[in-house]
């Protein structure tokens, strides 16, 4: 069981910040390091080994958080990378992924070949009380990253991010991770978090799952914005028509830029799938590139 510091609440609601922050600090964040080669191409470093840390959080008694931590020896930011959909990434202990599709997951090693460390978080596991192992029941985050409590917990691990490098973070969202990256932006305090990154966002309600962008509060996002809107994306819920009302929404950012791009395959069996245009499949490179000119140019 871990520690409880005198005082400390139960878990609920805003609690999360306060119990991800202490367990940081203990040996109730179980860390493990290793050095295992990562899995898939996309993780080659030719110049440079990252460092590679599994950190189990603990947010509420019986669930477990796990993330993935990467970074080269002098990073220059941090991106905390939110992906979409479930949630559920499948982080093992030695560091490789179950889940590698996404988006944001294909470009990791990219970003940190680039100079920047990069946190990934794991959907929520509730544990076994009996056997004090994992059942790995995960809970889908669908319906549940425009809460308050999900806000904190984003919050949490930017806060853990400048407890492990003295740099400036990020949030970076795709599709579903658009709503948990923008409800932490509008949950930080200020100077914790230095800019917001949202790509292809979920602005309509769908049948998985009814939660928007606009459900995250974006008129409390005080940092700059970057939004990058696919014209070729053909997903229901991240209509590049709603990008302009989605930058509108950020009503006291201090800059919204609205880039569109457009390219990936057309006609997808599967347009909200992470290989499709919604995804940006056939042109990461070109997608990354506008992310890393903006974030240098935002204090990275």
């Amino acid at each position: 069981m871990p520690p409880r510091s005198r005082g400390t609440r139960p878990a609920t609601g805003l609690s999360y910040a306060a119990i991800l922050f202490l367990l940081a600090l203990t040996p109730a964040a179980r860390s493990h390091a290793t050095s295992a080669r990562p899995d898939g191409p996309q993780d080659t470093l030719p110049d440079q080994t990252p460092q590679r840390m599994v950190v189990d959080l603990t947010p509420a008694p019986g669930t477990t958080q796990r993330i993935l931590v990467l970074a080269p020896p002098h990073p220059r930011a941090t991106l905390v990378l939110l992906p979409g959909g479930t949630g559920d990434i499948g982080i093992a202990r030695n560091g490789t992924l179950h889940h590698t599709q996404n988006f944001l997951l294909r470009m990791r090693a990219e970003w940190v070949a680039h100079g920047y460390a990069v946190i990934i978080p794991d959907t929520l596991t509730h544990n076994s009380p009996q056997t004090h192992t994992s059942l790995r029941a995960h809970t889908s985050l669908r319906g549940t990253r425009s809460s308050p409590a999900y806000g904190e917990l984003v919050v949490s691990l930017a806060r853990y991010a400048r407890m492990q490098h003295a740099v400036p973070v990020f949030l970076v969202g795709t599709s579903q991770g658009t709503i948990a990256a923008t409800n932490g932006a509008a949950h930080a305090s200020a100077g914790l978090i230095a800019g917001l990154v949202l790509t292809e966002t979920v602005a309509l309600p769908g049948h998985l799952s009814t939660e928007t962008v606009f459900d995250a509060h974006p008129q409390n996002v005080r940092v700059p914005v970057l939004i990058i809107a696919n014209q070729e994306d053909a997903c229901p819920v991240a209509s590049p028509r709603m990008a302009t009302q989605v930058a509108q929404a950020m009503t006291h950012a201090p800059e919204v830029r609205l880039l569109s791009v457009s390219g990936g395959p057309r006609h997808a069996a599967k347009p909200c799938s992470s290989r499709s245009a919604h995804g940006y499949e056939g042109m990461e490179t070109s997608v990354s590139r506008m992310i890393l000119s903006w974030l240098q140019a935002h204090g990275a």
